[in-house]
């Protein structure tokens, strides 16, 4: 059994808190926890704007805080993001993410990240040799 306390990692396991431009990110499980997929708390900064694709991973998202929407490049379609509202990018779908209010939101991402990734210029993750 795993059990971890978010405050503990904050404060204690600062190699499991990543940060890019406006956001951070605490991972609560990474790929070395042997579960097959990662979860994270990530925070992104009010009037911020972040576009991603996730050419290598799905990624599962709850809102738990805040207001922002999530615009689907391939179609243009948006969608508020509030708490209680989860999106799943079961494409690799190309988004833009903005952060009206700061967003606190709840992730999984399968395969499972290292904790090491780091953005690529196109907003993907390289596949971690885990």
């Amino acid at each position: 059994m795993i059990v971890r306390d978010f405050n503990e990692i904050v404060k204690n396991e600062r190699d499991r808190v990543v940060s890019d431009a406006k956001w951070s990110s605490v991972r609560m499980l990474l790929a070395d926890d042997g579960m097959g997929f990662s979860f994270h708390i990530t925070f992104l900064e009010p009037g911020s704007e972040h576009t991603f694709e996730y050419k290598n991973h799905f990624e599962s998202v709850y809102c738990m805080q805040g207001k922002g929407s999530i615009t689907d490049l391939a179609s243009g379609e948006t969608h508020a993001i509030q708490p209680g509202v989860m999106y799943a990018l079961n494409e690799h779908d190309r988004h833009v993410l903005r952060a009206e209010e700061e967003l606190v939101m709840a992730c999984v991402f399968n395969p499972p990240v290292t904790g090491k990734e780091v953005h690529r210029e196109d907003g993907s993750y390289a596949l971690e040799d885990a």
